[in-house]
């Protein structure tokens, strides 16, 4: 078997000469930065240069703590291949190798998930390699800050900041996609979990203009996001004391002693950090769904939901298996899995798509549904992520797929990444098009 060579790639852009590596089909501009900032402070768009922008050796990422349960249910992250960067504001391009001169590709922009808190733009789970070279488009992946850094503010320290991050990296695509062969017309972006919640609110945001006309908003927890600002006040005073810690490893060891009580603000404290409303670029919380309704002719929207997604925190947990993992005990725990998908992604879901289409917005709906003997989780948050990215060897640690045959998430896989393209190109799927058996959707429409 032949073994394509890495090989090296120039991209003459006015921002600057980009350093890529070509391989297996694909081009790769990793880790070019669109924005600095200093902590606590507003990005500033970076400048073009006459320097070279030369692919790293390590990811750049925004320092935060490990999470157990993605480690276990996803895979294990390997320290030695990041670097710890507060003003974490890079984004990667990954375009078709095979291309032609004045072609524009519709431009898919990839804004991760993990709770405003965790995570990056470029992690072997969600690299887009499959996805670029099945179906002749460009996906930009976006590291923005997180957690303390990003998404926790009030009065005296701006809220938000991730937020205004992503809109730099928007503002970054627009004006040079079209020199990696991009359609600077032709923007969707697509996130996953927090990620998702960040685009839905980048929808009524200002300063986006022009800047997407799709988005792609899958498992995002819509249902966390309503009267967050006493816990978010509570936690900003709490970790106050962490504001001028020039260790950030000590910062990330210490801020969770302050996480707010579950018991306390219900269950959107399991997701402490967030959007702030009432603070740039976000109106007032009241006002969000007459925002939302009122630019619904602006955006097409996909937007759905796997059908079991709190198992992927409630199944996994020994503690409660070892009272809930069998017999009576498990009926409970698969309702109580079903009541939480519902009231944290389901019926958020459901209705913002209803009050889109009712304004006039083109919208779909759907969700991923899995009933594999093999895999009691079923379709937890996170199943769509193999989905749409594919990469067999990221994945092959993962306890979520366990016992569920590579071929099958392959299968359904490429025929998911077919419709989601299919969207990104026009902003339509066709009745016509095949759709993957685990997949539910429709078009909605009020006359």
């Amino acid at each position: 078997m032949t073994v394509e060579r890495t090989t090296t790639h120039i991209f003459q852009t006015s921002f600057g000469k980009v350093i890529a590596l070509k391989n297996k089909g694909v081009i790769r501009a990793k880790s070019i930065r669109y924005a600095h900032s200093e902590r606590f402070q507003k990005p500033v768009a970076e400048q073009p240069s006459p320097s070279e922008i030369i692919f790293p050796d390590k990811t750049p990422v925004c320092p935060q703590a490990i999470s157990p349960l993605v480690e276990k249910m996803i895979g294990p992250t390997h320290l030695e291949s990041f670097d710890p960067d507060e003003s974490t504001q890079y984004l990667s391009v990954f375009r078709p190798g095979s291309f032609t001169e004045h072609e524009k590709l519709p431009v898919i922009v990839w804004i991760h998930g993990g709770s405003h808190e965790i995570g990056c733009g470029d992690l072997p789970t969600s690299d887009p390699s499959d996805w670029v070279r099945e179906q002749q488009i460009i996906v930009v992946t976006v590291s923005y800050r997180l957690g303390l850094f990003g998404f926790l503010g009030g009065d005296e320290r701006p809220p938000n900041l991730g937020l205004l991050d992503i809109i730099e990296a928007l503002k970054w695509i627009k004006a040079y996609t079209v020199e990696f062969g991009g359609d600077p017309e032709n923007i969707t972006l697509l996130g996953q979990s927090s990620g998702g919640d960040a685009i839905a609110h980048l929808m009524i945001s200002e300063g986006v203009e022009g800047l997407f006309q799709r988005v792609i908003i899958q498992s995002a927890p819509l249902g966390l996001r309503h009267k967050r600002q006493k816990m978010s006040a509570e936690f900003l005073k709490k970790t106050e004391s962490l504001k001028d810690e020039a260790d950030v490893f000590k910062m990330m060891d210490e801020y969770r002693k302050y996480v707010p009580s579950v018991i306390k603000y219900g269950l959107k404290a399991a997701m402490p950090f967030g959007i702030q409303y009432g603070f740039p670029p976000l109106c007032k919380e009241e006002e969000s769904i007459e925002k939302w309704k009122t630019n619904a002719k602006k955006y097409d929207v996909l937007i759905g939901l796997n059908n079991d997604e709190t198992a992927f925190y409630l199944k996994t947990s020994d503690a409660l298996n070892k009272y809930f993992g069998k017999g009576l005990g498990l009926k409970i725990m698969d309702k109580t899995v079903q009541k939480t998908t519902e009231l944290i992604y389901g019926t958020p879901a459901k209705i913002f798509a209803e009050n889109y289409a009712k304004a006039g917005g083109n919208v779909y709906l759907f969700r991923i549904h899995s009933r594999s003997e093999d895999n009691p989780i079923w379709a937890p948050h996170c199943i769509d992520l193999p989905l749409i990215f594919g990469n067999e060897s990221a994945w092959k640690s993962s306890e979520m797929l366990k016992n569920i045959p590579w071929k099958y998430i392959d299968e359904n896989g490429k025929k998911l990444r077919t419709l989601w393209a299919e969207f990104a190109r026009n902003g339509s799927i066709s009745d016509d098009s095949e759709r993957p058996e685990i997949l539910k959707i429709q078009k909605l429409s009020f006359k």
